[in-house]
């Protein structure tokens, strides 16, 4: 585990700097090296569409699709809105500081937050306002129906309306000492608001701020605070009725949204976001060892240890695959039905930082360094 994972995974309202240093010397001093790769004949064809590029990817990135265009934001501030098809520039707006959340659009606006946790909400490129927060944010804003909600690494949920800025409800809920510092749920479902919470997804009037249901994906278990910290990590997944999260390092589940019950849930380590379709949320575990469940029952489907411990990214399902990128930057794709590798393709030889995110035909990753790599399938 680098020291930049460590940094960004681990937040506390007290000495959360010192606990993080001392996982990172066991995590450094434990992780094996990975297996070479093996060789492999490409079973399907990409090819790079186009290649942009950002400043650096330092904090928890979040890509919002919307209306064909891609909206990703680099660590320096820069937000940019780009042609899903062709890569061109639709705009671009600076928030002046940098960044420690990704992220969210609804195809008009555009928010992200700052790291002195102030928000700063954009229309077609111009800054439209700014609010701050009171608490950090490592969660990409979301927006929808002309409301931006932010989720706090303290579980605070509050929500502004999108046009002038102005606060119109907070959801505050008690939590535990240490609390997780990457991207966590935060998601709409119909006219609920689907927010993490701890260990638990919680389903939020998004009109009021009131909670409509609450339920368990992962439940803390360990001898100290970094053992018992099971906070959902996101992004969620949207299949049908069902949004799928991953607890970190207890659990990964689908929670039925309509109706606000656990669908199923199973213990298994990991700390990255999860993937999915109709039929299998996809994830890898905390060696990087790739699991397939049955979305409908959570059955295991299969497993592939191809990977380990090259530090993987959050899997897309795309085109009958599903597809992982690495450290090393190399983007992966696997049937997604059996397991079996189909294609590997390198970028620049950063780390992937974020799930890979598809708009039509085109799937695009960005790298530690910046890149954007757009491939056509």
């Amino acid at each position: 585990m680098t020291a930049a994972r460590v940094e960004s995974i681990f937040s506390s309202r007290w000495l959360a700097v010192l606990v993080a240093v001392a996982l990172l010397a066991g995590c450094a001093a434990s992780k094996p090296k990975p297996e070479p790769l093996a060789p492999l004949t490409p079973k399907m064809s990409a090819s790079v569409a186009w290649n942009q590029r950002l400043d650096g990817v330092k904090f928890p990135l979040a890509v919002a699709v919307t209306r064909g265009q891609f909206t990703v934001a680099g660590d320096d501030g820069t937000v940019l809105a780009l042609d899903a098809e062709t890569g061109r520039e639709v705009w671009r707006g600076q928030a002046g500081s940098k960044l420690s959340a990704g992220v969210g659009s609804d195809g008009r606006f555009a928010a992200v937050v700052t790291r002195d946790s102030e928000l700063v909400v954009f229309e077609q490129g111009q800054v439209k306002w700014r609010k701050p927060m009171g608490s950090r944010v490592t969660t990409a804003p979301l927006v929808a129906g002309e409301r931006v909600f932010v989720l706090g690494v303290d579980r605070s949920v509050q929500a502004f309306d999108a046009l002038d800025g102005r606060r119109l409800w907070v959801l505050q809920r008690s939590g535990d000492p240490l609390t997780l510092a990457q991207s966590g749920v935060l998601a709409a479902f119909k006219d609920t608001l689907v927010v993490g919470q701890g260990p638990r997804m919680v389903g939020v009037d998004p009109l009021q701020g009131t909670v409509r249901w609450d339920v368990a994906v992962g439940a803390p278990r360990g001898a100290n605070e970094i053992e018992r910290l099971a906070d959902l990590v996101g992004p969620a997944v949207r299949i049908g009725d069902l949004v799928c999260a991953r607890s970190f390092q207890a659990a990964v589940g689908c929670v039925n949204a309509q109706s606000g019950s656990s669908q199923w849930s199973k213990n298994i380590g990991g700390i990255d976001a999860i993937g999915g379709d109709e039929q299998f949320v996809f994830a890898g575990d905390a060696t990087d060892r790739i699991s397939a469940w049955k979305t409908a029952s959570g059955d295991v489907a299969w497993t592939s240890d191809k990977l380990q411990y090259r530090g993987l990214s959050a899997p897309l399902s795309i085109a009958k695959t599903v597809v992982f990128g690495d450290e090393d930057g190399t983007v992966h794709w696997f049937a997604r039905d059996t397991g079996e590798a189909q294609l590997r393709m390198p970028t620049d030889g950063s780390a992937i930082v974020a799930a890979p995110v598809a708009s039509g035909a085109m799937m695009l990753v960005v790298t530690r360094k910046g890149g954007l790599f757009a491939f056509r399938l």
